[in-house]
């Protein structure tokens, strides 16, 4: 591992950790998770065994990983944000759900955040959806189905509210067409879905 700073508070068992991350204070990163290349984890964070965090990753302060859910390249997730791994969650330990746990695929639903998507400060994504590239989930919003890339959604049950850039400004469409007022990246909106058509500048 080259040029990985690892607080002296936090504690790292595992060894896939990418050149150029940082891990900070009080963060736990159980054996058999991954972390990639120059990923920023923040203070108190804990990331399960089976979890898997993609390059260019931030993670803000206070979020649990569990296993099953894959951050891809270049996510961002803020503060606060909720996952979960389990549609009916029982505690294990329990002798009448006991024999359900015995195998993951009787429980454990995977989350996939692809490339580029953002998760704003409280976000809860509920297990089994997959939040599209460069999406955009506002503070607080409950994910109960999956987001389609470039969709802006908000509230509870989360819903679409909008289109965004991948620099993340918001699109104005236009007769179905949009460029970023910023980077000036062009867009075609379709049939519930936003299509990346290449650069205008």
């Amino acid at each position: 591992m080259n040029d990985v700073f690892i607080h002296p508070k936090a504690l790292v068992e595992c060894s896939a950790v990418g050149d150029g991350s940082r891990i900070w204070a009080y963060a736990h990163i159980m054996d058999g998770a991954h972390i990639g290349r120059n990923c920023n984890i923040g203070d108190h964070c804990f990331i399960e065994s089976g979890a898997f965090v993609g390059d260019n990753t931030t993670i803000k302060n206070g979020n649990m990983i569990w296993e099953g859910v894959t951050l891809e390249e270049g996510v961002f997730v803020g503060p606060h944000a909720f996952f979960s791994n389990d549609l009916r969650p029982r505690s294990p330990r329990l002798r009448e759900a006991n024999g359900r746990y015995q195998d993951k695929k009787n429980w454990l639903v995977p989350s996939v955040v692809k490339r580029g998507a953002s998760l704003g400060a409280g976000a809860v994504i509920i297990a089994g959806v997959t939040v599209g590239e460069y999406a955009m989930v506002g503070a607080g919003a409950v994910v109960t189905r999956s987001v389609p890339a470039y969709a802006l959604v908000k509230g509870n049950p989360a819903r679409i509210s909008g289109w965004v850039c991948m620099c993340g400004l918001s699109l104005r469409f236009n007769e179905r067409f949009a460029t970023c007022s910023d980077c000036g990246r062009t867009f075609e909106e379709e049939t519930e879905t936003v299509r990346y058509t290449g650069n205008a500048r």
